[in-house]
């Protein structure tokens, strides 16, 4: 599985937000693409990261080390990411 890094931007936004930051507003298309491969998901509160989301922004060191609490991911279970034009 790859991700744009437009996607990529998202999904740190989106751990930055479970963090706590205050944070820009996430492209619809984007947070969608995230949702559909199960890095995010939609709930009564807007778009949030999902532990796979979690785990491959980790492996990728661009986001926050918060994570839930008995959260199992980790850096041997994202998925691999491809920088866009490579």
């Amino acid at each position: 599985m790859t991700i744009s890094d437009k996607e990529m931007a998202a999904l740190i936004n989106l751990a930055d937000k479970q963090a706590g930051r205050d944070v820009d507003w996430i492209n619809i298309a984007d947070a969608r693409a995230l949702t559909e491969l199960g890095l995010a998901r939609r709930n009564r509160g807007g778009w949030e990261i999902t532990p796979e989301g979690l785990a491959l922004v980790k492996t990728r060191g661009g986001g926050p080390t918060l994570v839930a609490r008995g959260d199992p991911a980790g850096p041997e279970t994202a998925p691999e990411v491809a920088n866009e034009g490579e």
